[in-house]
């Protein structure tokens, strides 16, 4: 037997867009820089990450740029280049893949590693320190009996820091906490939550569990339930990551006005996603539609395929099926994903690979 304890450690890059950026052009060191779209908070986009001096004034993630441009006139607003990104990223991970931990890749941005050591905060020191070294790259982590104590953890220590979040401390840390701050639940979930009379942690952990199930379903409510406990898996993954599903998306500059417009821009997605699906060579087995009204209400709607299909045709007539249900109004957003059998749920003896473009 191992003497060593097994921990979970959540390494998670401070502000990591951002801090790209700012070591290609280090004169923007303590700026409040935004990254978004194509850099230009005059045309239509979202903020893919801000500065900590850009959050201190109230710009996020998901913000609309003009939004972000009004809060911040003097800010520094630059394009998303993915490929810079991608590089950094697979930098960082394999320095932590060098401290001979197991590496389970979240992200850009973060990752879990498993590790048995009686000093898990030492091991997080040496990590932000190999990490810093040789991308010049600050890192936050949180240490964790599990992966849900570890991930939340991480939110503690930024920025650069570490923080030990575990069965012991779980409550007096979290349990006067509000639910949004559980790993997993958001703003609606929370509502529904409320409307059961929880709305702390501590309560969702003491909230009887049938009435969790009857409000969730019988995987769901459990899932939250557990969740208010801090309990979840404990094995770090190291397999390479397999998409669940692809996603092609666009902000139009000028707004859709008619429904001709509309399908023409679906079709187009939807040929682009049967591109990136065909290159996994799995099956379909659902496609969503995402829409953006203006000025900004948005919806989603999907419909599972009668059968997991490689078939292109069928993927696109899904999609302009759901197209049909969209509301006659002005459009500045569309996406459209299919979401692919996983590879264990793929029949192995189909290898048939996606018939042609329409």
């Amino acid at each position: 037997m191992d003497p060593h304890p097994s921990w979970v450690l959540h390494v998670d890059l401070d502000q990591f867009v951002a801090a790209v950026e700012v070591l290609r052009r280090p004169e923007l060191a303590g700026r409040a820089v935004v990254v978004g779209g194509r850099g230009d908070p005059t045309e239509r986009g979202v903020v893919s990450t801000a500065s900590y001096e850009a959050r201190e004034f109230g710009v996020h993630s998901g913000m609309p740029l003009r939004i972000a441009a009004r809060k911040l006139p003097d800010g520094v607003f630059l394009p998303v280049d993915a490929p810079e990104y991608e590089a950094a990223s697979e930098r960082v991970m394999a320095t932590l893949r060098s401290l001979g931990v197991v590496v389970e890749v979240l992200g850009w941005d973060e990752a879990f590693l498993g590790a048995q050591t009686d000093d898990p905060e030492g091991l997080a020191r040496q990590a932000q320190d190999a990490v810093l070294r040789e991308t010049r790259l600050h890192c936050s982590v949180g240490i964790g009996d599990n992966k849900v104590r570890a991930k939340i953890a991480t939110e503690f220590g930024k920025p650069a820091g570490v923080f030990r979040l575990t069965a012991e401390n779980w409550f007096a840390v979290m349990g006067h906490r509000p639910t949004t701050e559980l790993w997993g639940v958001g703003t609606k979930v929370s509502r529904r939550l409320s409307s059961l009379g929880v709305a702390t942690v501590l309560e969702l952990a003491e909230a009887p569990v049938d009435a969790l199930v009857a409000e969730f379903g019988p995987r769901m409510g459990v899932w939250y339930h557990e969740l208010g406990q801090g309990l979840g898996p404990s094995t770090v993954d190291d397999s390479p990551w397999v998409p669940r599903g692809h996603s092609r998306e666009t902000t139009f500059q000028q707004n859709l006005t008619t429904p001709d417009q509309v399908r023409d821009a679906i079709r187009e997605l939807a040929l682009g996603v049967v591109d990136d699906t065909a290159q996994d060579g799995r099956p379909v087995i659902r496609v969503a539609l995402k829409v953006r009204y203006a000025p900004f209400v948005t919806r989603s709607m999907s419909r599972k395929l009668p059968e997991p299909t490689r078939d292109a045709a069928v993927v696109v007539d899904a999609a302009m099926a759901l197209a049909e249900k969209l509301e006659d109004r002005e459009v500045r957003l569309l996406g459209v994903r299919a979401e692919m059998a996983m590879p264990d749920e793929a029949d192995p003896a189909d290898r048939t690979p996606v018939r042609g473009r329409i």
